[in-house]
């Protein structure tokens, strides 16, 4: 049995940094895909988030492009040519892509190789000079890339794997159309690999239209929940009992992730936990992708302990050891509680799942629950219950929010104020390599883990930036609309 990445004949290089990142027992997914998707195969990867999807296709990809670019060097041919990558790698969201380049990136230099990423939401110039230098893999959401597809800044003809990842999701976006598109573009005799939770929503047509003769590989149940995953359903009376069980749940030591159905809930969330002494982020569509960034970084880095997000997150972020997610309000459907619940029991660990339902809300979420396989019965709560207590484990030290700035005077075209300044700038995300870092590290005391936050965030000042409209279907915000004398700072991060 394969027990060490060195038993699958990958590069020395690679090998040692993955070692140098604690990373040396393979996952399930990778021990069964590996040495077919290194022999070339087309190989199709059934296993949930966080199961180690990400490394089970860089390292192969990584691999039999530098075997590809060694040869055709040997044979005078360039290295590389501007706007023509030789790898492709698609994804449903920005955060997945800057992820997957976070994971990628490291290993791909050891070999000599380039990346970088491609989506919307930022200023397309610094992608096309980064392809103008010549790169050997992209990774992209399918908007932008069909964008710049259509302007020919760059050409697919010479892409010789390509990578579908979490292709249900971009399924569920509508991006199916796109992906096909640009899969068109491909050589049809080229490598594929695709990998997803199940093959629902189209997922199946992409897999028989481009994939050859593949390799099937399934590591788990992706319709159940991990076993490492505990599920509670806390009844509350009315939502003032909800304010303050929330507020609860929110305030241990621990990462900890919770969900709103809205933007606005996301947003007001995050301020209202900020301002009672819990450092918050938010994430969600309205945010500009400097802010998204940021704020993610904040939360992967630790520095702030608690996320605060739309379903944009449920697949779009992949952060290690996160000790808790709350459904602050039940989802629409149970791949969605599936997909939220995702971000705690990763990589091995163990975590909590809590849906805090009102009353008239008892039909859906026992219908939820069954579609999603989930046992646990309601349990009615009040604030401050034992059960709560539980769940928090080591309550977060409490942080008094710094006090609001005096409002300045601006000069009309100016910014406005602190707000403007924290929304300004862009830049890629410099987010931890996500899968397996820790992987087999004991989680201790249970909530007794995570970062202390020095002091809260600071809270926007000046002017209120116009209403963000919402975004477009590829994840690009679309135009505001008036905003006379908006400064730099809107679509800056929340609270």
């Amino acid at each position: 049995m394969t027990t060490s990445f060195s038993d699958f004949g990958l590069p020395a290089p690679v090998v040692r940094a993955l070692t140098d990142r604690g990373i040396t027992t393979p996952f399930p997914i990778q021990t069964a895909s590996l040495p077919d998707s290194l022999a070339g195969k087309d190989v199709l990867g059934r296993g949930r988030t966080g199961s180690g999807k990400t490394l089970a296709f860089s390292l192969p990809l990584i691999t039999r492009l530098a075997t590809s670019v060694a040869r055709a060097a040997a044979a005078g041919q360039p290295r590389r040519s501007p706007g023509r990558p030789r790898a492709l790698v698609l994804c449903p969201t920005r955060e997945l892509a800057n992820q997957i380049d976070a994971a990628m990136s490291p290993l791909a230099q050891e070999l000599g190789l380039r990346t970088t990423t491609i989506f919307g939401g930022v200023a397309q110039s610094r992608q096309v000079t980064a392809l103008k230098s010549g790169v050997d893999v992209v990774i992209a959401c399918p908007g932008r890339l069909e964008d710049l597809l259509n302007q020919r800044l760059l050409s697919l003809d010479g892409i010789e794997i390509t990578v579908l990842d979490e292709a249900d999701h971009m399924a569920d976006l509508g991006f199916l159309p796109g992906v096909k598109r640009i899969m068109d573009r491909t050589p049809a005799r080229s490598q594929r690999l695709l990998f997803s939770a199940t093959l629902d929503n189209g997922v199946d047509v992409l897999v028989k239209r481009y994939l050859h003769a593949p390799v099937t590989h399934s590591v788990d149940d992706a319709a159940a929940p991990p076993p490492q995953m505990t599920h509670h359903i806390l009844a509350v009376s009315d939502a003032d009992a909800k304010k303050h069980v929330v507020h609860q749940l929110a305030s241990g030591t621990g990462r900890r992730v919770l969900f709103t159905r809205t933007k606005h809930q996301a947003k007001k969330l995050a301020k209202q936990l900020t301002s009672s002494g819990i450092p918050a982020v938010d994430l969600h569509g309205n945010l500009g992708q400097g802010a998204r960034e940021r704020n993610l970084e904040a939360f992967s880095s630790g520095s702030v302990r608690v996320l605060v997000a739309t379903d944009i997150a449920a697949r779009g972020i992949h952060v290690d050891d996160v000790e808790l997610v709350v459904h602050v309000d039940p989802p629409a459907e149970h791949k969605a509680y599936l997909h939220r619940s995702g971000r705690t029991a990763r990589a091995g660990s163990a975590g909590d799942v809590v849906t805090v339902m009102l009353p008239e809300q008892r039909a859906d979420v026992r219908d939820l629950t069954r579609k999603a396989h989930i046992t646990a019965q309601p349990l009615a709560v009040r604030p401050g219950d034992a059960t709560i207590t539980g769940l928090v484990g080591a309550v977060a030290p409490h942080v008094t929010p710094a006090p609001e700035a005096p409002v300045q005077v601006q000069r009309q075209g100016q910014g406005s104020g602190r707000g403007g300044q924290q929304g300004r700038g862009s830049g890629r995300s410099g987010g931890r390599p996500s899968g397996q870092a820790a992987q087999g590290a004991s989680r201790g005391t249970r909530g007794a883990t995570g970062t202390t936050s020095g002091s809260a965030p600071s809270r926007s000042g000046g002017s209120r930036a116009p209403q963000a409209a919402a975004p477009r279907a590829d994840g690009t915000p679309r135009r505001r609309r008036g905003g006379r004398g908006r400064g730099p700072g809107a679509g800056g991060s929340a609270g």
